[in-house]
């Protein structure tokens, strides 16, 4: 377990009130959750910044009961996408309930509650996702307006001693290709602090990358460019002839 951390963003008044409103009542429903997103970076960095949400992470079962238990409490919610995310909203304050990846391939899972990594956030003391688990959930977030890939360099240089490599590596383990790009760049970042990624993870990663390469290419044409972002590679799936691995988003109404 890890002490408590104080974890801070730049926000306005009425979205700190709002927000520590938000966090008492959730201890108070007793429905386990994590709080991940700019509050458990600044938990984990020290690095403070300004934020628009909190994100809130809970299995998928109790995603409902998250959103029910703010509607009894006269919130209104939204279902942005019942793949993966809902929303608090009080006016134009908001915060997420995140269940799984914008690609639905990370579920909040039981293994995710298996470590405590404890932060007073407005006021509030709340369980952190762990360090392992918010790299997992980053490691996706490239989009062309939105891209994570600071955050995780961050946090494997402060954190490092606190991630299960391991189990990162078995998240990872249909993308491990994913990993290796980030530890490619925590590398070419902090030349310095090599070792802060084991080496043995390092040169697993590079022998699967050889291995591959001895491999014949895939006779189907894929894009997981969108696993990153839906938009951003849109016209690979609809006009370049590349085959989809994330269902299309169409808005209800």
């Amino acid at each position: 377990m890890t002490e408590a951390r104080q974890g801070s963003a730049t926000v306005t008044p009425e979205a700190e009130a709002f927000y520590a409103q938000s966090m008492r009542l959730m201890v108070e429903s007793g429905i386990p959750f994590l709080l991940g997103g700019t509050y458990a970076v600044s938990a984990y960095t020290g690095i403070t910044r300004p934020t628009k949400d909190i994100d809130v992470f809970c299995r998928g079962g109790d995603f409902p009961r998250i959103l029910a238990h703010f509607q009894g409490h006269g919130f209104a919610t939204e279902i942005e996408d019942e793949r993966w995310i809902g929303k608090v909203k009080h006016g134009d304050l908001f915060f997420d309930v995140i269940f799984n990846s914008a690609a639905a391939i990370n579920p909040v899972t039981d293994r995710w509650f298996e470590e405590e990594h404890r932060a007073l956030i407005c006021g509030t003391d709340v369980q952190l996702v762990a360090p392992t688990e918010m790299i997992f959930s980053k490691s996706f977030v490239q989009m062309r307006h939105k891209y994570d890939g600071p955050d995780v360099a961050h946090l494997i240089l402060k954190q490092h001693d606190r991630i299960d490599w391991k189990r990162l590596l078995a998240h990872m383990e249909q993308h491990w290709e994913v990993l290796l790009i980030h530890a490619l760049n925590f590398r070419f970042i902090y030349p310095t602090e090599r070792d802060r990624i084991p080496e043995w993870l390092v040169d697993e990663l590079l022998d699967r990358m050889t291995e591959r390469a001895k491999l014949p290419v895939a006779q189907t044409r894929i894009c997981r460019g969108r696993l990153f972002s839906r938009e951003d590679y849109r016209i690979d799936v609809t006009e370049w002839g590349f085959a989809d691995v994330v269902g299309e988003e169409t808005k209800h109404g």
